[in-house]
């Protein structure tokens, strides 16, 4: 008990508690004046953030009765859990995001391994208690996703995911060749924060230029009789995107602004990147060259993160959604 009792006073240290608490009292304060409300996005974005911190106050004292009670199995899961919410502590981890997954390269296999990894990380979401939305999709030709998009909502959830960006690799026997050759294939995954308040990121009218068209939905159908789906063209960055799976074209608008104004800051983060490291490039593929990790089912078991050297054999339970550990020691670097 004594043990458990010196980890929350390291972490009450690590966290400043008197420096939480006077935070609180300042933005409650602020918020009694007349005008707070006269900007509701920056005023709600306020109130969560003194709402976060309540929680965070709360769960330190969660772990107090758990060492008073020597609990310490259930101490440790909720130590955890506090302990990763300090490591998030970036600009804009505690955003929604938009989360891509994209086909690369490998033709129908590829397809194939990106509807793999959605349900991989759509399980994940669930299991968070996070919530997605669809916003963009395109199917494969003969089978899986070429390119899906969504909207992904949850405590923490860019933080959370950021690290997931990057190529993932898949060795295994192709289902779609008689002789089960081994195959390699190659996924993307894009993620962005959510920008909310068009104040953080202000795009001028004049240079984009909008396209509508009918959403298509598998085999070429129409899902709609009018022109509802978008497609936005930033004309500075040559950044095209689309969004089709909403009824109505005003909804489409609003997530196609939303995903180009997203794709703009992770273009302006890989040009500062590319500026530190002394790099000039394009945006790299999905492909060898930016792998984050492997997935290999033949002719072995396993999943190896390539920067934190996290691995398992148990490749069927991380395709169904367990990636805490991947996940939990990036987040820790």
């Amino acid at each position: 008990m004594e043990d458990l009792k010196q980890k929350i006073d390291a972490l009450k240290e690590k966290i400043n508690l008197e420096k939480i608490n006077k935070e609180i009292f300042a933005i409650q304060k602020e918020s009694e004046a007349s005008n707070f409300w006269t900007d509701y996005q920056i005023a709600s974005k306020k109130m969560k953030r003194v709402a976060d911190l309540q929680k965070l106050i709360e769960k330190i004292e969660y772990l107090d009765l758990l060492a008073s009670e020597n609990q310490p199995q259930e101490f440790e899961k909720e130590y955890k859990a506090i302990e990763i919410q300090i490591f998030l502590s970036g600009p804009y981890d505690g955003y929604d995001c938009l989360f891509g997954i994209h086909a690369g390269q490998g033709g129908t296999e590829a397809c194939d391994w990106a509807e793999m990894l959605y349900r991989m990380y759509t399980r994940y979401f669930e299991k968070k208690g996070f919530k997605y939305e669809i916003i963009d999709e395109s199917r494969g030709d003969e089978a899986g996703i070429k390119s899906i998009v969504m909207i992904v909502r949850g405590e923490n959830a860019f933080g959370m995911l950021k690290h997931e960006a990057g190529a993932h690799r898949l060795v295994r026997q192709s289902p779609f060749n008689a002789d089960n050759l081994r195959q390699t294939s190659f996924a993307g995954v894009e993620v962005m924060p959510l920008f909310e308040n068009a104040k953080e990121t202000e795009v001028k009218e004049e240079e984009l230029e909008w396209d509508f068209y009918r959403s298509g939905g598998k085999g070429g159908q129409n899902v709609n009789k009018v022109s509802t789906a978008v497609r936005l063209t930033h004309k500075p960055s040559g950044i095209v995107v689309t969004c089709q799976t909403e009824r109505l074209q005003n909804q489409n608008r609003e997530y196609a602004l939303k995903m180009l104004k997203a794709k703009l800051w992770l273009l302006s983060q890989e040009k500062k990147t590319n500026l530190e490291k002394g790099i000039k490039g394009e945006h790299k593929i999905a492909g060898w060259s930016n792998q984050i990790r492997n997935y290999v089912l033949h002719p072995y078991h396993l999943v190896k993160d390539l920067r934190t050297g996290v691995e398992t054999s148990k490749t069927e339970e991380v395709l169904n959604g367990e990636i805490d550990d991947f996940i939990e020691k990036e987040i820790r670097i």
